[in-house]
């Protein structure tokens, strides 16, 4: 190749390089929602007679080949945190919370929840490789799966969906560490899920 065939591909190489790491820096300057760490999901007819109970299936794929830590953040009807808890899950490894005993059974006001929103961040372990309660040291780091059954209308017929994907805020993890430190703080206990013995050294270590 000749001394000027060359210089015209470094050129391009390096005009190519540039407007990749513009591109790059733009997507993830400071504010820009985080892609793959944030997922949704609704529960329906929680703790009602005769109703069986609906579970949330949260899986590490191991992409990181990492622990990651769900940090998990219960909504009542009227958009109030209920209940917020972070979770160990290994690599390739799986998690299971129930609505009725893990996600609904101690709520901050009292009131048992029969409706809501779940909503799941996919979170960094501690340095210790701990997940302590969310306070202010939301981590977002990709990529938890989820999937959640429903308990649908009268019939109680039970439906199972993938949880929806959503991109999180700056704004959105600022709220939800501030509502949820709110409860740790001031909760006595209440408002704290996944207390159940099964999940003892998994969840808020």
């Amino acid at each position: 190749m000749s001394r000027t065939k060359l210089l015209k591909v470094c050129a391009v190489v390096a005009s190519a390089t540039l407007i990749v790491g513009s591109a790059w820096a733009a997507d993830t300057k400071p504010g820009t929602p985080t892609p793959d760490v944030l997922t949704v999901d609704y529960f329906a007819n929680a703790n009602t007679s005769g109703a069986p109970d609906a579970t949330v299936r949260l899986v590490n794929p191991g992409t990181t080949y990492s622990n990651l830590c769900a940090d998990v953040f219960v909504f009542d009807a009227n958009e109030e945190m209920s209940e917020c808890c972070s979770c160990t899950i290994t690599p390739d490894g799986p998690l299971t919370l129930s609505v009725n005993g893990d996600l609904t059974s101690n709520p901050l006001t009292g009131v048992i929840l029969t409706n809501g929103v779940i909503k799941v961040v996919s979170d960094h372990t501690t340095r210790a490789g701990a997940c302590p309660l969310p306070a202010s040291n939301i981590n977002p780091t990709p990529t938890l799966r989820g999937w959640t059954t429903h308990i649908q209308n009268s019939s109680f017929t039970i439906t199972e969906t993938a949880s929806q994907a959503a991109n999180l805020s700056a704004n959105e993890v600022r709220a939800l560490e501030n509502q949820c430190n709110a409860i740790k703080v001031d909760g006595s206990g209440h408002g704290i899920c996944a207390n159940s013995a099964a999940l003892s050294g998994i969840c808020n270590n």
